[in-house]
């Protein structure tokens, strides 16, 4: 039994969800914590890098990769296709690129690495995504599976893709609780501007979730229930 509601309002109200998490994390970033580097003497602003990339390259643009085929539902498929697999594709090089910023800034600054939860879960996430990826170029995109095998296999690849993508964005709400933990240990005000910031920002990363995931299990159109006619006005 569907959801009963079109896809449609939900790609709109995670698209202005988006921009406001893009603009919040960058506020954050530049206003409250000084800035963006790759290289510095402030370790700090290699660290900005992270959570900019993380959330802009790796979740908003990786969601615009699930929602492709309901932003666009008349797109031809095969064109669809290649754009949710390129979007996919910059969103899994960008979260690379992310990591390893935060592995730079703790090598720098001489800090352990890989000892929380939520770098662990990091590594996790970023490695089933690329297997993800690449499971999905080979079986749908090239050399491609014989069409009744990946007419069997599409819902399981959807299934483990909103997996991972729901595995991402609670790593993230991780990321965001583990930085102003540290953050507020170091004297930041708990109740101070930069704090409420953070902990918006988080709480809107989840409805922008929860949009993309109805989104995408949600129907492009809805379809007249069989056997319904609808009742003529004379």
């Amino acid at each position: 039994m569907g959801l009963g509601v079109r896809a449609a309002p939900f790609t709109y109200v995670a698209h202005a969800l988006a921009v406001a998490a893009a603009v919040m994390v960058l506020v954050w970033a530049i206003h409250f914590r000084g800035g963006l580097a790759i290289e510095a003497t402030n370790k700090n602003l290699i660290f900005n890098v992270h959570p900019v990339l993380m959330l802009i390259g790796y979740i908003i643009i990786g969601s615009e990769a699930i929602m492709v085929y309901k932003v666009f539902p008349t797109l031809n498929h095969d064109t669809a296709k290649l754009i949710h697999l390129i979007l996919h594709g910059i969103a899994l090089v960008l979260g690379a690129v992310g990591i390893y910023f935060a592995f730079k800034n703790h090598n720098e600054s001489g800090i352990a690495n890989l000892y929380s939860l939520h770098s662990w879960l990091g590594i996790g996430t970023i490695t089933l995504y690329g297997i993800q990826w690449i499971f999905g170029f080979v079986t749908f995109f090239f050399p491609g599976a014989a069409p009744n095998f990946r007419r069997n296999l599409l819902p399981w690849h959807i299934l483990f893709g909103l997996f991972v993508y729901i595995l991402a964005l609670a790593n993230a709400e991780l990321g965001f609780l583990e930085k102003l933990t540290f953050l507020e240990s170091s004297g930041l005000d708990k109740y101070g501007t930069e704090a409420f910031l953070v902990n918006f920002t988080a709480l809107v990363v989840v409805l922008f979730g929860a949009s993309v995931v109805v989104a995408a299990v949600a129907p492009a159109r809805l379809e007249e229930p069989q056997g319904y006619a609808p009742i003529p006005e004379n």
